[in-house]
């Protein structure tokens, strides 16, 4: 993927089986026609096999840190760091969100307060009834029960950044938007988007879009 290989462990997001780690890429400017230099800090929540969170580091950012509620994301992001020479730049912490960040220590974790000047989440997109429990980590990385990942995303992410920093969410349209919409006016945040894209999973055409998080008014 984006001209090079990629280490995948057993138990982490495929994306040789699914375009939506592509799309991502794309829509952020960190590969095909689109690629573009990237500056700053960059806050990753959920990273998988770490491609994103190395390609930022790749295109220019100083700074990456790689969340994963997935112990075995977290090793597989590390190894792909490692993989492309960019371990000196990419923390990757095993995290719920962000609990990973508000209980760093400075050794295991992050100090307190660090900021970033983007934060990015490709979300668990498919909303499920709040009582649902999870049979395999794998479905963590589509199905959010009740959307409460979303509501602490939307309410929580924005105090994570640097001043003149934006927070990113790639949504599908497999997910209930009009839900979304509904927990963002109820977290006084604005969702905007950016750029959007389709393509195909199967049979089905997806739409997928890249939305900025703003304060609401």
């Amino acid at each position: 993927m984006a001209d090079r290989e990629w280490d995948l462990l057993d138990g982490v997001f495929a994306p040789p089986f699914s375009p939506s780690t592509g799309v991502a890429m794309e829509l952020l400017g960190l590969a095909g026609s689109d690629r573009e230099p990237w500056r700053g800090s960059f806050l990753e929540v959920g990273c998988g096999t770490g491609i994103i969170a190395v390609s930022a580091a790749l295109a220019g950012c100083d700074r990456v840190t790689a969340l994963d509620v997935s112990e075995q994301a977290v090793r597989n992001t590390g190894m792909n760091a490692a993989r492309h020479g960019v371990a000196d730049r990419v923390k990757v912490l095993h995290s719920d969100l962000f609990d990973g960040l508000a209980g760093g220590d400075g050794a295991d974790g992050l100090a307190g307060g660090e900021r970033f000047d983007t934060v990015y989440w490709h979300s668990n997109f498919v909303l499920a009834p709040s009582a649902y429990r999870y049979e395999t980590m794998h479905e963590r990385a589509y199905v959010d029960p009740g959307y409460r990942a979303h509501r602490r995303f939307l309410a929580e992410a924005p105090s994570y950044l640097a001043g003149g920093g934006r927070v990113l969410l790639h949504f599908s349209d497999r997910g209930d938007l009009a839900s979304l919409h509904a927990i963002a006016e109820e977290c006084g945040r604005e969702l905007r988007a950016l750029r959007g894209r389709s393509d195909r999973e199967g049979e089905d055409a997806v739409e997928h879009t890249l939305f900025e998080i703003a304060s609401a008014g």
